[in-house]
């Protein structure tokens, strides 16, 4: 236990990174209702681009500028592959995530690249937990404010109707394919940024680290809607809720990592989690319909 409660701060900190790329994901999945699955290898595409551009001299921050940058054109080429092609939605994902693949290898020149905190002043990092975790509420804070102010003006809420249905806001003068790119390109624009953060917090870049990251992504969405989606009406709130999931689902796995599970079962453990949260709506459902019908069924009686 005591091993577990030295982890915290190190989880609280990569739960926040996280909690950043679960806000990317929000944006496709809940508010554009677009399966995205482009975010696996984007966020790799993040943290390949930081390392590169770190390791060739560039200014940290021009670094995670461009490693936003790149994350925005990966989204573009998802809602090209969608808008033009007329490819659905998890097929566009799934064929500029495994381009990607090979783009992030060019990138690093290999599998991976050393991002030393001891010849960089990183902004965010494994050694100094506390600092980062005070780094990340920092970035989680503006970056919801950024998106608050965004989906509040016009075009946010014709980003809005188009992921609430795409036929009446067609009805209703809306270019929704413009829409749907602009949204892609801003959640993985996002995406990309985090697996910045990422590469600074492990002091690595590798072209496997967005594996499985949608699943952590949709984990980090649904545990924050669960615990807070009756309390968090307030669109900032629920993107607050996203984060909060990232640092609830980092902690659970330390935990349960302190208790002895084999780490090749982490994937598996989280589909386990996604899965039966994603379910609850479901069954919520089918359990007060049985209700009202078996209350039918006795007022007729």
């Amino acid at each position: 236990m005591l091993a577990f409660l030295n982890s915290v701060p190190g989880a609280v900190a990569q739960g926040l990174i996280w909690g950043v790329m679960a806000i990317g994901v929000y944006i496709t999945y809940r508010i554009l209702d677009f399966a995205d699955l482009t975010v696996d290898g984007t966020l790799s595409t993040g943290g390949a681009v930081f390392a590169f551009c770190l390791l060739n001299g560039v200014n940290i921050y021009i670094a995670m500028l461009l490693a936003f940058l790149s994350g925005c054109i990966t989204g573009f080429v998802t809602a090209v592959f969608y808008t033009s092609f007329g490819i659905p939605p998890i097929l566009s994902g799934i064929l500029t995530q495994i381009g990607l693949y090979s783009v992030n290898l060019s990138i690093l020149g290999g599998s991976n690249k050393t991002v030393n905190s001891n010849n960089y002043d990183l902004v965010i990092s494994l050694r100094f937990p506390n600092k980062s975790i005070i780094v990340g509420l920092i970035i989680t804070a503006v970056l919801i404010a950024v998106l608050y102010w965004f989906f509040g003006t016009e075009l946010g809420h014709s980003i809005r109707a188009t992921g609430n249905n795409q036929n009446m806001s067609r009805a209703n003068g809306i270019n929704t394919k413009l829409n749907a790119l602009i949204a892609l390109v801003i959640s993985n624009g996002i995406v990309a940024f985090s697996g910045a953060l990422l590469s600074q917090f492990q002091g690595f870049a590798d072209v496997n680290s967005g594996r499985g990251a949608i699943v952590i992504g949709l984990a980090a969405v649904i545990i924050g809607e669960v615990i807070f989606g009756k309390i968090f009406k307030n669109f900032a709130l629920k993107l607050f809720a996203c984060g909060i999931g990232g640092v609830i689902y980092y902690i659970v796995m330390t935990l349960v990592i302190s208790l002895g599970l084999n780490p090749n079962y982490l994937k598996f453990f989280t589909a386990v989690i996604v899965a039966l949260f994603l379910g609850l709506p479901y069954w919520k459902d089918n359990i007060a319909a049985k209700r009202v019908k078996n209350v039918g069924g006795e007022q007729n009686a």
